[in-house]
Formats: C-alpha cells, structure tokens, sequence
C-alpha cells in the first residue's frame, strides 16, 4: 500500500501490537499448507504412471503415503487455521479498541457537530470489510502467490517447453485480473460510503420514531428508509457484479483457453514421447494452481486496498478535531470566572451572545434568566468549552478558557444538561459513570438529587433501558443531577435541570444545589420562584444575547425593569 499516513499507520499497527508471534505463525503454517496441493497433483500423475506400468508395488507404496500425506496436510491445516482466528480475533479488538479510545478524545463540540452515523458504518460495516478484505485475504495472498510459484517450479521440473506454453497463455487472465481489479477498489469505496449513509438515515428514522408515530408521517419515514435501502443495495449490486465480471473473463473464460491449450500441446508430446500420459494429467491439474492465483490474486489485492481505504477512512475520521490540548490547570477555582465582553454566534453572521460581560466568584450562586432563545444555554456551553470561536475572554481564574487543556476543565467544571442520556445499566453505573465512589457519596449524591424515593422501590442496580427508556422523564433527569452532584467538582453548571421535574422536587432539588457549600453555581432556570431566587447571590437576565439586567432578586424587583416583566408574567 502506498503513502500510508501517520494516523492511518497508528491504526495497521494496532493488527500487530503483542500479536506479531500469531502472525508468523499463521504465515509459516500457511506456508506448510501450499505445498499439499502441490503433492496431491503429483500423487495423480503418479498413479496414472503405475497403472499404466502395471506395478502393484509401487501402487501400494503410494497408498501409504497417501495415508500418511493426507494426516498431516489434515493436521498443518487445522492449526493453521486456528493460530490465523486467534491472530483476526486480537487484531479486531485491538483495531476497534484504538478506534473508540482516539474517539472519546474528541472534544465535545467536535463531535456535537458530527454524524454518529459514519462511526456506527466505520466500527461495523466497515470492520467487517477489513477483517475480510485485509486480514483474511492478507493470509490467502500470501498462500496464493506461494501456489504460483510452486506450480511453476513444480511445472519446469516436468517441462520447460509445456511451462513455457502454460505461462504464455496466461498472460491474457493476468492483464483482464489486473485491469479491471482496479474498478473494483472503486466500487468498494463507494459501497463503504452508502452503508454509512443508509446507517445515518436508520439511526435518524429509529431516534425519532414517536415524532413520526405523533405526526403520522410513517409513509415519509418509510420512503427515506426505502430510498437510503435502495441506494445502498444498488451499490453493492454494482459492486456485485463487477467481481463476477472479473471472474467470468480472468477465471472461466481464460482458465478454460489456458487448460485445454496445456491439454492439447501436452498431448502432442505425450505423442512424441517427450513426456508420459501422467504428466499431462499433472500439468493439466495444475492448471487449476496456476489459473486460481491469476484470477484471485488481483481480485484480492483490490480488495486489500479497498480495505486499507477503509482504515485510512477510519483514522481520518478520528483524527480530525481531536481533544485540545493546553494549559492544564488545577481542579480548583480560587477567585472565580471572569467573561469580558463574549461575542459567539453558530454561524457568521447570526451572534447568539452579544457582548456579554460577567463575573462568577468562586463559591457563588448565580441565577441566569431569559425567554427562550435568549442565550442562556450558550452561555453554558461556551462555559463548558464546547466552543472556541467566539470573541472576548472568558477567563478562569486567569486562565483564558481557549487556552486550558480539555481534561483539566473537565475536573473542574460538570454540567447538568437539560437533555439527558442513559445507558442501558443500573441506576447506580448510570450515577457513577462506571466509576468507583464510596456507598456514602452516592447515597448523599441520590439524596440530594431526589431519587431516593425510586432507589428505595426499585434498587441501585435497576437497569434503565435504552436511554432510560424504563424510567419516567423526571426519574432520568434525577439521575443526571445526580452524576454531577456525585462529582463534586468546583463548578457546576445547570441547564433547566429541573424542567421535566414536578414543582415539589425541583423546588427540593434547587435548594440542594444552593446548600451545596463550596461550589461555583451558575443555574439556567426558567422557574422564577421568589423563595429559591432570593437565595442566589446575583441574578442575571438575558434578552437577545446580552445581558441587561443584573443584581439581587430584592434589587432587581425593586428596579421593575425586564426581569420585573419576566417574572410578573410567570407567576
């Protein structure tokens, strides 16, 4: 393969890492296979010489050593086999595992903004083709191009002049092999492509099923599902197609010139005595060893850079956009966050955030308002580090936050989204992350997140379903409360955790959080309750991307300017 590039390379080595010794032995064993073809095709012209000599002896000679050829070849075939699904079987788990560990260095805002489809294609689809088309193949290449020469040694042995005659007519399967092989890598690529798509399209059309159950939009769902379904199989049709084409010109029609030329000009000189009948049954069983690497190997070797393509693909896609690297910080905030005049929008030309100017001591609470659309969220994410571009400081603790490395702000910073997500575990390993933390932390962490009530009638190690399909939408929202609280890291931020709570446990929930002593708070809220908000030390009111009101609950009531409106209007 040519111009391998450094990320692609990583990921060919990872096939080898602590498995090199598999691999010789799988070639070595390969290697001590090829040969019994070889004897199987002598053993025929063999046979035919003692029938025709008469000679019962001999026959008898090569009965046994039949016997004996035929348990060994059995013997050197079985462990070859079994040393190469050991090899593909490390080899897979180590490609795969080097694929999920370089993708969870991501950033979060590099992959927000990428399809999840094209992974789901590149660690299914896609490994599926490489372990067929670069590993496995890999080994029968190697077979292959040991059976041509071998057939070719064992071929001038018997006749140079039938040989030449053999290699001469195999010219023509060599040029249509070579030739048309390459289309085939084409066609590959091109089938690797519409799988990722179509695996888009059905994580898409399964994710939003209950929108397409509520709309009744199922005949649209089912011609997008048809459409994505159709172009996929048609490639793979086309693909289809073209490897049998290769196999039609370069295998049937060339092996049939190339054996019956063999055939007839070995005849002649079993004629002319030059060699004897068992020899052109020889030669003409060896056609088959000779045909089978012109036909397979160049349809292999496309395959392998297919493959190979398919590797590059998966390194490309990994690579790009990889976890900042930066400044690495202490996970301690000492005198607080400072954002000085943040301008971001997510495309040019729309600004979110306008001019935003704030500060967060460390150890406050802090109240964000708003209507909808007014940048509270974005706030938060550009709080979280999900994005870079955008104008102005944000500073912690004098450190500007583009310049901090990615894992030092994420043990200084968690973020209870409005948006939840569960794995299909137990509520303990979904509070935990599938770490490890005393008993008395994650009882306080489910206490103070409300979800006492539910440990108490399901147990800790409840599975939650899919997603937490098995919970209600508050009992989800609880338990992403809890991981963060769970953390305890210096600064928290809260997105509308308590939207899908009722009245009485957000209002518990949002008095846990302002107990919390020693922590940052910044809480994005659209619930303007007068007891919970007088207990913040500053509240901040945002409309249209700026703010424009900011102080105590008291100072901004008394001012009855917008968050007056906002929360008259609420209440």
């Amino acid at each position: 393969m040519t111009s391998v590039t450094p990320a692609a390379r990583e990921y060919f080595r990872a096939f080898f890492d602590h498995n090199r010794a598999r691999f010789v032995a799988a070639l070595a064993l390969t290697a001590l296979d090829m040969p019994a073809a070889l004897v199987g095709s002598w053993l025929i012209g063999e046979i035919i010489d003692v029938i025709s000599a008469g000679d019962l002896a001999r026959l008898q000679s090569i009965f046994a050593f039949s016997v004996v050829f035929v348990v060994l070849a059995f013997a050197v075939t079985t462990a070859m086999y079994r040393v190469k699904c050991e090899f593909i079987r490390r080899a897979l788990t180590q490609y795969k595992s080097l694929a999920f560990s370089r993708l969870s260095e991501k950033s979060i805002r590099a992959f927000s903004r990428e399809n999840t489809g094209s992974y789901l294609s590149l660690l299914t689809n896609d490994v599926a083709s490489v372990e067929e088309g670069y590993l496995k193949r890999g080994f029968l290449l190697v077979y292959y191009a040991l059976l041509f020469v071998g057939t070719l040694v064992m071929m001038l042995l018997y006749s140079p002049l039938l040989t030449l005659v053999a290699v001469g007519l195999s010219l023509l399967p060599i040029a249509a092999s070579v030739l048309m092989g390459r289309e085939l890598a084409v066609r590959e690529r091109a089938v690797s492509d519409d799988n990722e798509a179509f695996v888009s399209q059905l994580r898409d059309l399964l994710a939003g099923f209950s929108v397409i159950k509520s709309f009744k939009t199922e005949e649209q769902a089912r011609d997008l599902f048809d459409a994505a379904n159709g172009r996929v199989e048609k490639t793979k049709r086309r693909r289809y197609w073209w490897e049998c084409l290769v196999s039609a010109v370069s295998g049937n029609l060339c092996a049939s010139v190339l054996q019956f030329g063999v055939f007839l000009v070995g005849a002649w000189l079993a004629i002319e005595g030059q060699i004897t009948a068992g020899t052109v049954l020889i030669f003409v069983n060896l056609c088959n060893y000779l045909m089978q690497p012109i036909n397979i190997v160049p349809q292999y070797w496309a395959s392998r850079q297919a493959a190979s393509g398919l590797v590059e693909k998966l390194a490309e896609a990994t690579r790009e956009n990889a976890e900042r690297a930066g400044e690495k910080v202490e996970p301690v905030l000492r005198r607080g966050i400072e954002v000085s005049g943040v301008s971001f929008g997510y495309v040019p030309g729309a600004p979110v955030l306008c001019d935003v100017s704030l500060e967060f001591a460390a150890g406050g609470s802090y109240a964000v308002v708003g209507a909808s659309g007014s940048g509270k969220s974005t706030l938060l994410n550009l709080l979280m580090g999900g994005y870079d571009g955008y104008e102005g400081s944000i500073a912690i603790d004098g450190h500007e936050l583009r310049d901090v490395e990615a894992g030092s702000l994420y043990d200084l910073v968690s973020l209870i989204d409005q948006s939840v997500f569960l794995f299909d575990d137990t509520i303990r390993a979904n509070v935990t992350m599938f770490r490890d933390f005393p008993d008395e932390a994650v009882d306080d962490a489910v206490r103070c997140a409300g979800l006492a009530e539910l440990v108490a009638e399901k147990g800790v190690d409840f599975r939650c379903g899919e997603n937490g399909a098995l919970l209600s939408g508050g009992e989800r929202q609880r338990v992403s409360i809890a991981r963060a609280l769970l953390r305890r890291t210096p600064v928290l931020l809260v997105d509308e955790a308590t939207a899908a709570l009722d009245n009485q446990t957000a209002r518990a929930v949002g008095e846990e959080i302002l107990g919390l002593e020693g922590l940052t708070r910044v809480v994005v809220t659209h619930r303007l309750e007068a007891s919970l908000l007088a207990r913040y030390d500053e509240v901040v009111a945002l409309r249209d991307g700026r703010v424009v009101e900011r102080g105590t609950f008291d100072e901004l009531m008394a001012a009855r300017g917008y968050f007056y409106s906002l929360f008259t209007v609420s209440n």
